[in-house]
């Protein structure tokens, strides 16, 4: 009997061994639907790295940035189902897509790993007459339509300033760039009044090329403890843009399941932790069951945001 009930142990575990123990057969691609240098790409880049480890496998990068990440979505979503080519990027993106009419894609088309965070800060040239927040909002009210405000249209870089506008009642003027790095280029350039940034820029910030007028935290950051919440000025606004690694469905089990343990182990390194840190990025980890949840809701806000934008399609 004990012979049997240990032979049924070895039957039923076996699967969850052999998903642990599968390693890819060449380097594994994970696509940055986002361009180089911006936040997206140089977490990614990050976690590429600790995923190696635990791969036994290189990580290749590619960028192919447009129309609001969703070229590069569409991308990963229509490779190969074989565990070598995954994305990474805002999770809420997904839902966004489909309610735009820009991909047929939702959260139920993904596995969902890992969560890294970057909380958005409003970003101003030096130059611009903005000290401070309220300096900002009484000139939007003063120039509706005017202010300018660099952002990637229809994704969470539109979303953020526009709960801001609908909190504050000002009306800004969005001006479009694919991803961060364009956008943090057309800000340092002055060519734009404005721009969501986070604190992967804070070296610009103390290089005195750019302006933190407040983030969208409940407290204030440890990182910038200076810079107010959107909150304690009276923009009733608390917003965050959580990354992660997505693999289409379809994919096999045994992938899933490494690439979930693997993303389980990097969050748990300290190492990993603190490179996060100094990239202004906090790991917060969730299985997938807990990340799918958390999008769900997401999912809801983005919709009421692009509703009032008048980009909802469906």
């Amino acid at each position: 009997m004990k012979l049997q009930l240990l032979g049924l142990i070895a039957l039923l575990m076996s699967p969850f061994v052999h998903a642990q123990n599968w390693k890819p057969a060449k380097p594994v691609t994970i696509i940055v639907p986002w361009a180089a240098g911006g936040s997206t790409d140089q977490v990614t880049r990050l976690t590429a790295a600790e995923l190696e480890k635990h791969l036994g496998q290189k990580v290749v990068i590619v960028n192919q940035p447009g129309a609001s990440g969703s070229i590069g979505t569409k991308s990963a979503l229509e490779a190969p189902k074989d565990g070598h080519t995954w994305t990474a990027g805002a999770a809420q993106d997904l839902g966004v897509y489909r309610a735009l009419g820009m991909l047929e894609t939702n959260i139920t088309d993904w596995h969902l790993f890992l969560s890294v965070a970057n909380v958005p800060l409003v970003g101003v040239n030096p130059n611009t007459p903005y000290k401070t927040m309220k300096d900002l909002l009484d000139d939007a009210k003063k120039r509706p339509g005017q202010v300018t405000v660099g952002a990637t249209l229809a994704s969470t870089s539109h979303f953020f300033p526009a709960l801001i506008e609908k909190a504050s009642g000002v009306k800004f003027k969005y001006v479009s760039y694919e991803g961060l790095a364009p956008r943090m280029n057309a800000i340092l350039g002055g060519h734009v009044d404005l721009t969501d940034s986070n604190l992967t820029q804070k070296g610009k910030v103390e290089a005195g090329q750019l302006r933190f007028l407040a983030i969208a935290t409940e407290k204030r950051h440890p990182e910038m403890p200076s810079v107010p919440t959107l909150k304690e000025l009276g923009v009733n606004v608390v917003f965050d843009v959580n990354r992660g690694i997505m693999a289409p469905k379809g994919t096999p089990a045994d992938v899933i399941a490494k690439l979930g343990a693997s993303c389980a182990a990097a969050a748990k390194e300290p190492e990993f932790a603190k490179a996060m840190s100094l990239q202004g990025t906090d790991v917060r980890y969730m299985d997938r069951a807990a990340y799918t949840r958390w999008l769900k809701e997401a999912d809801e806000l983005n919709r009421v945001i692009a509703k009032d934008l008048g980009l909802l399609k469906r």
